[in-house]
């Protein structure tokens, strides 16, 4: 799934398609048109998404510590897994594969890196799928969701996912170039842009669609019914109300859908229509497409900032270098408040029972004698 672009205009070399006794007109290779702007353009994004990742890691981690929510560990998760993506696919496969060695390295070590890019893909992207669940047990099933959303199982769910994901990638060792190769897709390359494309795009999004189609259900449910108790005109769920985290990750659901889409389609275009090797046109499709779909590895930080007031904050305690408790004025209100309960509970108790021991007898009546 490497998401480079080669800076040579043509793909193979001609001598060695020679070697191999093709046809001159078999010879016919698509361009890159885009010359040098992948290198640059690759090589910004690194430069800045891997900077933002890691200050997303350590705020995350501030706030897994302090609250202890399984959601900070679910998102701590995604970001490390676009971190590794970002060192694999972009740095690994692309700046230094192709733009560095011009692809001239062992083809084991090609197809291992090939490998562990599909991996740390899979793990990116499928890491968001137990945050989907968690909320949806939130949401819907609130009860249940306090007896099995704790740290403790978040860390082996994501131990889960991530092994997975390497399992996943290990097909992926067999992955054809799809810029140099000059024949047609054979049986194995479909099986695995299949099986690339249904990992990576329609499971995970179809699950993300279900899930979030039952949440935003059911907090329309609500609203009913709370506007039927209050006797109101229903209204829309508008944004503010679906919550912070529930906004959070609709967001990134819908920027990976927004994202990965051009790509997948791309990559079907070019197993059944025209190969990415023959026409220029798929081949910068293809280009655009992966430079669009290495986007989702950076932009989650600027998510978080936009929907999360506590991310923010932790966000600034980094940059300051510095370590205060999460929202201390309400810390301190929230340990004063049963002191001050108990406190005024038992003055108003001794005070009732100072009361009623210092209020002086009626004075007894004495019947006449008769």
């Amino acid at each position: 799934m490497r998401g480079e672009v080669t800076t040579d205009w043509l793909n193979v070399t001609v001598a060695g398609h020679q070697a191999q006794g093709l046809e001159p007109e078999e010879l016919q290779k698509s361009k890159c048109v885009l010359g040098f702007v992948p290198v640059i353009y690759y090589s910004a994004l690194l430069c800045v998404g891997v900077p933002v990742n890691i200050l997303t890691a350590v705020a995350l981690s501030r706030l897994a510590s302090r609250t202890k929510k399984a959601l900070y560990y679910y998102l701590l998760a995604v970001t490390g897994s676009d971190i590794l993506s970002q060192l694999f696919i972009i740095f690994v496969g692309f700046l230094l594969e192709t733009a560095v060695f011009h692809r001239e390295v062992p083809p084991l070590l090609l197809h291992s890196v090939s490998a562990a890019e599909f991996a740390a893909n899979h793990a990116s992207i499928w890491s968001t799928v137990p945050l989907t669940v968690d909320r949806y047990v939130a949401l819907c099933h609130p009860l249940l969701h306090r007896q099995i959303s704790y740290p403790a199982r978040a860390r082996k769910i994501i131990a889960a996912v991530l092994a997975l994901s390497l399992a996943s990638g290990v097909p992926f060792f067999w992955w054809s170039d799809m810029w140099r190769n000059s024949h047609p897709p054979t049986a194995l390359d479909t099986a695995l842009i299949w099986m690339h494309v249904t990992i990576i795009y329609f499971l995970p999004c179809s699950i993300f669609l279900v899930l979030n189609s039952l949440i935003i259900h059911r907090l329309r449910v609500r609203r009913l019914q709370q506007c039927s108790q209050e006797e109101c005109e229903p209204q829309p769920v508008p944004l503010r109300r679906l919550g912070k985290t529930t906004a959070m990750l609709l967001a990134i659901t819908s920027v990976f859908s927004v994202l990965w889409a051009p790509r997948t389609v791309v990559v079907i275009y070019h197993l059944y229509v025209s190969s990415v090797h023959r026409n220029w046109r798929v081949h910068l499709a293809y280009d655009l497409s992966n430079m669009l779909a290495m986007l989702n590895t950076a932009v989650n930080f600027f998510l978080y900032c936009f929907v999360s007031k506590p991310f923010r904050m932790a966000v600034r305690d980094v940059l300051l270098l510095r370590g205060g408790a999460l929202h201390p004025q309400r810390t301190l209100r929230r340990q004063q408040a049963p002191t001050n309960a108990s406190i005024s509970s038992l003055y108003s108790g001794n005070n009732k029972r100072y009361q009623h021991d210092c209020t002086p007898l009626p004075p007894r009546r004495t019947s006449p004698r008769m």
